[in-house]
């Protein structure tokens, strides 16, 4: 996370009813805008699948053969955006049947991920009132209070809670990352499975209306620029970076998975895991000169070891 901007207090707010207190930074006088991050769960993963770095091969990134000794366990991060126009969730992490009982559960997490192989990669726990769904029913937000729900790419630990969601405005996925996981073979077998998504109403499969972001694609959601969905492809075809820009200029970036902390764009140490590698290595430099513009309030990945909850207002 990057704080370049001037003009920036941090307190302390109670949200919800009383339920908890969490840091806030308010960056100027504030613009109606704000984006609020939320710890739902977490992933235990081989650390090659986060920093594996770009001659990492798929079998070493998956860490299938990794021991539980040698994973990582690391937040799973879904982003509240609260803009003059509307309300944005960006990813919806873990639903409740990963862990049923809010605890670790072996058989429901292989249930819900839809195979044991997937398992293998990515073990996951959400604590009791962890769900992205409880956390925001805590602050008084029901799905049908949303907009939009912005899925960044379909990966479980972004898209296992879409059901949760069913109520929502629109689920918006790129066309480009629902072609890209329908594909046939053995990887997207494992790796994408449709029971999270398959019957919703709502989804909303869009085509890229606007050229910003390292592969020239991207999607203006309001029409103005102020929340704009861009392609980051690599680790997925159709991976998105989420940036919310105030009428100031100044913006969050939200780029999920194009790296799995700051130091990857620091050090540009890309994931073990991806689709194409070039392009991954493009999207990261891409970020890396996003996060230092000091227009840049905060740059932040959805897995970084160093998240806790808070909010941005600016």
């Amino acid at each position: 996370m990057t704080a370049n901007s001037i003009n920036t207090t941090h307190t302390m707010e109670t949200i919800g009813e009383g339920v908890e207190t969490v840091p806030v930074t308010t960056v100027g006088d504030g613009t109606g805008f704000s984006v609020q991050t939320f710890v739902c769960g977490n992933v235990c993963i081989s650390p090659n699948l986060a920093w594996g770095g770009e001659h990492c091969n798929i079998v070493k990134g998956s860490g299938f053969f990794t021991s539980r000794a040698n994973r990582v366990w690391l937040p799973v991060c879904s982003f509240l955006v609260e803009t003059p126009h509307g309300r944005v969730l960006v990813d919806t992490a873990w639903n409740r049947n990963m862990s049923p009982f809010g605890v670790y559960d072996r058989r429901a997490q292989i249930s819900s991920l839809g195979s044991w192989m997937l398992y293998r990669i990515n073990q996951g726990v959400v604590g009791p009132n962890r769900t992205i769904r409880e956390r925001l029913a805590a602050q008084g937000v029901e799905p049908r209070d949303l907009d939009y729900v912005v899925i960044s790419h379909l990966d479980c630990d972004h898209a296992n809670g879409l059901r949760m969601m069913k109520d929502a405005g629109k689920i918006m996925i790129a066309d480009d990352e629902m072609r890209g996981a329908t594909e046939h073979g053995i990887v997207n077998r494992v790796r994408f499975y449709p029971g999270w998504w398959n019957g919703l109403k709502n989804v909303d499969l869009y085509h890229w209306n606007g050229t910003e972001g390292p592969a020239g694609k991207s999607y203006d959601l309001f029409g103005d620029g102020s929340v704009q969905l861009i392609n980051i492809p690599g680790h997925t075809r159709g991976l998105v970076a989420t940036k919310i820009t105030n009428p100031d200029g100044k913006y969050v970036l939200l780029f999920a998975d194009g790296g799995y902390s700051s130091k990857s764009w620091q050090d540009m140490i890309v994931s073990g895991i991806a689709v194409d590698k070039r392009a991954q290595k493009r999207s990261l430099e891409w970020i890396r000169e996003q996060s230092l513009d000091p227009n840049c309030i905060a740059s932040m990945a959805s897995h970084d070891p160093a998240h806790v909850d808070n909010i941005i207002r600016f």
